[in-house]
C-alpha cells in the first residue's frame, strides 16, 4: 500500500510523546508507539509494540493471550487519525469512528509483536474521510479494513 513513500529519505517521524499532542487518547487507550512516518492529510505508518503487560491479556485470553482484532482496528485508525489531526486545520480536534469496512483478520497478534499500521486515506468530503488500513507483523498481514472517520 505505502512501500514507495515509506522508503524515502527526510521522514516524518513522532514519539509518543509528540503523538499525545495531537492525539487525546490516553494510557491504556493510546495504542500507537511510534510514527514511522506521514503525509499531514493523506497517509501514515505506525508502530504498536504488543507486549505481555497489555490490560486487555489478563482476559483475552488468559493461557493464550491474543489481541483483540477490535483492538488492532483502533490502533490503525489512531494511526490514521495522525495523518487527518495533523493538518493545520484540525488543530485540536478530534476523529471519531464512522464505520469499518471489509475487516479481515488474518492472523494472531500476540505478546512480542510488533505491529506495523499503515493507513492512506483514499477519499474525504468535508469533515468525513475513508481510508485503506493494514495493519502488518513480520511484514505479513494480520488486518486489514476500509475505515471511516469525522473529525470534530
Amino acid at each position: 500500500m505505502l512501500e514507495e513513500v515509506m522508503d524515502r529519505e527526510n521522514k516524518n517521524t513522532l514519539s509518543a510523546e509528540e503523538i499525545a499532542k495531537i492525539l487525546p487518547h490516553r494510557y491504556p487507550f493510546a495504542l500507537v508507539d511510534r510514527i514511522l512516518d506521514y503525509e499531514p492529510g493523506t497517509w501514515a505508518v505506525g508502530r504498536k509494540c504488543v507486549s505481555m503487560d497489555e490490560l486487555f491479556f489478563q482476559g483475552h485470553f488468559p493461557g493464550k493471550p491474543i489481541m483483540p482484532g477490535v483492538l488492532i482496528i483502533e490502533a490503525l485508525a489512531q494511526t490514521g487519525a495522525v495523518a487527518a489531526l495533523s493538518l493545520p486545520e484540525n488543530k485540536g480536534k478530534i476523529a471519531l469512528f464512522g464505520g469499518i469496512k471489509n475487516a479481515r483478520f488474518k492472523k494472531q497478534v500476540v505478546p512480542g509483536d510488533v505491529l506495523e499500521l499503515r493507513v492512506n486515506m483514499i477519499r474525504s468530503k468535508g469533515p468525513v474521510g475513508v481510508a485503506e488500513a493494514e495493519a502488518l507483523v513480520d511484514g505479513k498481514v494480520a488486518t486489514r479494513a476500509e475505515i471511516t472517520f469525522s473529525v470534530i
